[in-house]
């Protein structure tokens, strides 16, 4: 399946898209995608449901106009777990060796926004930059996952764009969630992808443009660790609760990687996408 959430900020309603690629309200189901829409097999009640009504789904379920917007398909996670130097192009194109274990922090779960939401350039800000991302919803309580074990607490995979303001990460003391977590900052979807969606998340083409140039382009295969490697090694150090995000880190193309150094400026348009995931637009504005 394929789930969506659409309508104004904050008050978005549950949907899916079919094998029709059309969008439909799933609000009659009567749960938000949360964490304890997860947390209590929702994707599995939320299947069984479906198949509960008269005819095709298309035929009952509410259409969803393609005009309206798209949120977060996930509604409120309790923490977004961010990946660094995950891909060996984007370490060597910072001056980093690769880690021994996954670096990883987190991102303000208030930075969340829509796919096509603006991304507005925080106060005070020279360096903001660009980041695609393969990201992962988790749909178990996970603690002390083996890795053989991980993909079995993946409820999804979803297209993330980890917007960072370099100044503020690297020298403003502290850690990089100064950098990584104002408003806007964590635009996630266009939908989030069932596993049976995506039968083999490490060979994703992945891209990004701003203003029609191509910046990044590479693929989920050069990530260094890869998905259940990271859940097994995050879940070692934090309690990952269903609903809560996982995005697995950035190929090589960042601004802040280039010469000389690229930064993001009010009225560009970010575009993005990964194979299988969709793809979403940002224009850029200041406060």
């Amino acid at each position: 399946m394929k789930l969506i959430r659409f309508g104004d900020p904050h008050q978005e309603k549950p949907g899916i898209i079919l094998e029709n690629g059309k969008r439909y309200d799933t609000s009659l189901f009567g749960e938000d995608y949360s964490r304890e829409f997860f947390e209590t097999g929702g994707i599995s009640r939320l299947q069984r449901w479906l198949g509960t009504l008269p005819g095709r789904p298309s035929d009952t379920l509410p259409p969803v106009d393609a005009s309206l917007r798209l949120g977060p398909p996930v509604y409120r996670p309790g923490a977004i777990v961010c990946v660094g130097f995950n891909y060996k192009d984007h370490a060597r194109e910072t001056g980093r060796t690769l880690p021994s274990e996954p670096v990883f922090f987190l991102k303000a779960p208030s930075s969340l926004s829509g796919p096509g939401d603006d991304v507005r350039i925080p106060r005070g800000s020279s360096k903001t930059d660009w980041e695609v991302e393969l990201a992962v919803v988790i749909g178990r309580k996970a603690s002390y996952v083996p890795e053989d074990k991980a993909l079995g607490y993946v409820a999804g995979f979803v297209l993330f764009n980890d917007y960072s303001e370099r100044e503020f990460q690297f020298t403003r003391g502290g850690q990089w969630v100064k950098g990584k977590s104002a408003d806007t900052f964590g635009p996630l979807g266009p939908f989030l992808a069932t596993p049976d969606e995506v039968p083999d998340y490490r060979g994703l083409r992945m891209w990004l443009r701003v203003n029609g140039a191509v910046m990044q382009e590479s693929s989920t295969a050069n990530m260094y660790y890869d998905v259940p490697a990271l859940i097994a090694c995050i879940s070692r150090y934090m309690t990952l609760l269903p609903g809560d995000i996982v995005s697995t880190g950035t190929p090589a193309g960042v601004g802040h990687g280039r010469k000389p150094p690229e930064y993001l400026k009010e009225g560009d348009i970010v575009e993005y996408g990964i194979d299988g995931l969709g793809q979403a637009s940002q224009k850029i504005i200041v406060w």
